[in-house]
């Protein structure tokens, strides 16, 4: 009866329903997802009473990470072969992607100090698809002296570029060398140092992780700004410019709830929203599950968890999960490697991305590497769509494809106070998905987030 006593009750209470938890909060967030997770880490640690739920019985939604007998229940595989290994050894993500060494996703592991939570290996490799062969992405200009990417004179110009690119400070004209990169394209950029269409190509895409040719004929300095970030984290770790947490991408979800949890946000897992409630001016203020309600000043979730009304596709992106006995060939026989195809090398207009990685992430079990192909669909087959990556493969032993719409919002949220992410996109690094990040913070907030951290080692919170 005490309990009974004990309940809540509050005034906005529907009869015969019952408060979610503990019913008022500042923020309701739906989903477990990386973005949803950092979002609650930040918010709850400005002292915002968080409650986040998620229909999922496990944390990280569409970036989990799953064992096998998981991700073979999910593509209806049936039962995983013994030869594999034991189930413990596996933590397969759903979407693999890299994170930038020195980028704005460490830097918000930094700031929020979740990196306490987590360890961080290099990848090993960072490779390039030219001509039919893959290429190691040069790490230094003294390196792309050598590299077979570029003729003689053309890595003199390559490397005259990159000396460049490293001094450029957009606050010291000085550096600037009579270029404006606020008006100059990036073609006129590359132009003006005589450098040649083909490498263009392998700088853009392979370096500055541009996913198409559009940024070309726009001002210059945004992708250069992307081209130091790849720089300077190569400088940092020698070998490429991308870590990843040991035992999987969905440490990265996990770390962050644990922060929410630490400055009183509350979870509920395995609960579904049936309904998100509105009040008379149309803004959102709460949410149905059952007969339970909870309400709040604001909700924020993926775009699954709203009325089909407030998003809109954006096309669609396929994604193939791959189990080798071997590394990927002509890698160097490395465990841990990304490979970027450009569209335009194999007549497409939307990059192909490549990486693997192995027992030494804690991902696989020894001898098994897991290979990941990906692209965004430009046709209605999704087998032709990764022919080029999976060629590089060699021997599958199993694969798994996955074809996912992606979603953006429709609105901002300022008027309906719906603040909604976008999907994930094709890429293998999340420099992208950050910027979204970044985005949702600034609607839900009203400023940015302060990126002025220092990024160059993730274990500099220790």
């Amino acid at each position: 009866m005490a309990e009974e006593q004990e309940k809540k009750t509050f005034d906005w209470l529907p009869e015969g329903m019952e408060p979610l938890a503990d019913g008022e909060y500042d923020a309701i967030i739906m989903g477990t997802g990386l973005k949803e997770c950092v979002l609650s880490g930040l918010l709850s640690v400005q002292g915002m009473r968080v409650l986040q739920v998620d229909r999922n019985n496990y944390y990280g939604a569409d970036c989990a990470s799953l064992n096998l007998t998981n991700l073979y229940e999910k593509f209806n595989a049936g039962k995983p072969p013994e030869s594999l290994g034991a189930n413990r050894d596996f933590n397969v993500d759903l979407i693999p992607k890299f994170i930038m060494a020195c980028g704005n996703l460490t830097k918000m592991l930094l700031h929020s100090k979740v990196t306490r939570y987590l360890e961080f290996k290099s990848i090993e490799g960072s490779y390039v698809y030219k001509g039919g062969k893959i290429l190691k992405v040069p790490a230094t200009p003294e390196e792309a002296l050598k590299s077979p990417l570029m003729g003689l004179f053309e890595k003199r110009r390559f490397r005259t570029f990159l000396i460049f690119i490293d001094q450029y400070d957009e606050t010291k004209p000085e550096t600037h060398q009579g270029k404006d990169l606020t008006t100059m394209t990036m073609k006129e950029l590359y132009t003006s140092f005589g450098l040649q269409p083909d490498t263009h190509q392998f700088i853009s895409h392979a370096m500055c992780l541009e996913l198409d040719e559009s940024h070309m004929d726009k001002p210059a300095l945004q992708t250069v700004k992307g081209l130091q970030t790849y720089c300077y984290s190569l400088s940092r770790y020698g070998t490429s410019p991308y870590i990843y947490p040991v035992y999987g991408l969905g440490g990265l979800p996990e770390g962050f709830s644990r922060l929410c949890a630490v400055h009183g946000g509350t979870f509920m897992l395995h609960r579904d929203v049936d309904e998100i409630t509105y009040n008379d001016k149309g803004e959102a203020n709460g949410v149905k599950s059952g007969n339970e309600m909870a309400r709040a000043k604001f909700v924020v979730g993926d775009p699954s968890y709203f009325p089909k009304e407030k998003v809109k596709a954006t096309g669609q992106i396929v994604r193939c999960i791959c189990f080798l006995n071997h590394p990927i060939p002509n890698c160097g026989d490395l465990e841990s490697v990304q490979i970027i195809i450009p569209g335009p090398q194999v007549g497409r207009t939307n990059d192909i991305f490549v990486c693997s990685l192995s027992n030494n992430h804690q991902v696989a079990a020894k001898g098994v590497y897991i290979a990941i192909v990906s692209t965004k669909m430009e046709g209605n087959d999704a087998d032709k769509e990764v022919v080029p990556g999976l060629a590089l493969l060699g021997h599958i032993m199993q694969r798994f494809t996955m074809v996912a719409t992606t979603y953006e919002p429709v609105g901002d949220g300022s008027n309906d106070k719906c603040f909604i992410s976008s999907s994930f996109d094709a890429s293998s690094h999340f420099e992208g998905d950050v910027d979204d990040l970044l985005s949702l913070y600034k609607r839900v907030t009203g400023k940015d987030l302060d990126m002025t951290i220092n990024a160059d080692s993730v274990e500099a919170d220790y």
